[in-house]
């Protein structure tokens, strides 16, 4: 596989439910087939006389901005971009609790957020912004820029109750917001249907990566298989598990590699399931890895798989599409946007006899898994970089700016109001 891979991409990563159906292999949903959704959030670019000036922002993250996830990933590979370009990046720690605060943590949040210099631009991470409603009230003396990596509603393993309070919640957030970063074309358009927020509010700034080495693979027959994620329900790691335990005919080895902490239900599933099956010397569970060992993973991966619930964007999904890794996973969220055409199979969500079916016919064809490589190549090569996602985002600031001085412009010096980015 090594000589196949060059460039670098976008979006790059760190790291059985019920009512299956058995589809058969036709069933599963093969990426070349697919066709871009229709009517996209359009790109909007300021126009050409306008210049962004770096100028001074507040970054508020919910706790440890080291936290090994793909969305704390995103915030501190934009705050050093941004930095580059120039900007005065002021981190603000909102503190841990997010998205269920208590009453003392929310009470604190407000006062950092009220602290901040008035006219200073303000990105919220949304783990934190959609949980706190009252910080709309911030709206007259600064402005609000959400950064929404998944509406908080989405997450699978809520009840009906709490989703619906979130889903309340986040709209009143979003409400206040002079704008709403999101991560995905897909996130982009929950937002506007589900949140009400208008598309001209809305800027996509997907994750960037750096360049990468192809994944040379393995050479002694056994497929080595690689899964990315925090051990949480999203990442649906329970259909992966009981997927692998049909196949276990065929020659093939799973890494797992996430944060053990963040859900540990999860993780005790997780553990459990794997015993349960006896899969004790086919699946290795690491825990949290640095970027880097994620990268040294990927080179000497063949394949690989996550079988999520919902992904935002899923960056350990197009850091491994860059590394040239056929992937396997899921049409659930921003996913068939972030995997291109022709670099690996989706199959539904939730649905562990489909994924076992995809994953059985890449692991026992050597020659789909080379073209689906070759062409993981070819887009990879076209995918932007860190610091082209910077500049977005530093639009995307600079077009709050502008439209907070619009209204104090002769007429015939206003800007037109960007549709979205």
């Amino acid at each position: 596989m090594c000589g196949h891979v060059r460039g670098h991409v976008r979006p790059g990563a760190a790291t059985c439910g019920a009512g299956h159906r058995n589809y058969s292999a036709a069933a599963i949903i093969v990426l070349a087939d697919m066709r871009p959704v229709s009517n996209p959030i359009p790109a909007v670019r300021l126009p050409t006389h306008v210049s962004v000036q770096a100028g001074r922002v507040a970054f508020a993250v919910p706790g440890d901005l080291a936290t090994p996830t793909g969305g704390y990933r995103y915030n501190r590979r934009i705050i050093e971009e941004l930095r580059r370009l120039g900007w005065r990046v002021d981190v603000l720690d909102l503190g841990d609790g997010f998205p269920f605060p208590s009453a003392a943590r929310r009470a604190a949040a407000l006062a950092i957020l009220s602290a901040a210099p008035c006219g200073c631009p303000i990105i919220v991470d949304g783990l934190a912004f959609g949980a706190l409603p009252e910080a709309g009230a911030l709206q007259s003396r600064t402005p609000l820029i959400a950064l929404v990596h998944q509406p908080l509603a989405t997450e699978s393993s809520l009840d009906t109750a709490q989703a619906d309070i979130f889903r309340r919640s986040e709209r009143a957030a979003l409400a206040a917001a002079a704008r709403v970063v999101v991560t995905s074309e897909a996130t982009g358009r929950i937002v506007i249907a589900d949140y009400g927020v208008q598309r001209r509010r809305v800027s996509v700034v997907r994750p960037g990566n750096d360049t990468v080495a192809p994944a040379c693979g393995s050479n002694d027959g056994v497929v080595r298989l690689l899964s990315v994620g925090s051990v949480v329900p999203d990442k649906g790691y329970d259909l992966l598990i009981a997927a692998v335990a049909g196949i276990t005919d065929l020659p093939w080895r799973l890494t797992i590699a996430g944060d053990r902490t963040r859900n540990l239900a999860a993780t005790a599933r997780l553990d459990a399931d794997i015993s349960a099956q006896g899969l004790e010397d086919k699946v290795a569970v690491l825990g949290a890895v640095s970027p880097e060992r994620v990268f040294e993973l990927c080179l000497v991966s063949d394949l690989f798989v996550l079988a999520s619930r919902f992904e935002g964007y899923g960056m350990a999904l197009a850091e491994a599409v860059a590394h040239g890794l056929p992937v396997v996973s899921t049409t659930a969220g921003a996913i068939p946007d972030t995997v291109p055409a022709g670099t690996g199979l989706l199959v539904p969500p939730n649905d562990a006899t489909a994924l076992m079916e995809a994953l059985r016919r890449l692991i026992g064809d050597r020659d789909e898994r080379q073209r689906l490589a070759a062409n993981a190549s070819i887009a990879a090569a076209q995918l932007p970089s860190w610091q082209e996602s910077a500049r977005l985002f530093a639009g995307a600031i600079a077009a709050v700016d502008e439209s907070r001085t619009d209204i104090r412009r002769p007429a015939a010096h206003r800007l037109l109001t960007p549709a979205g980015l």
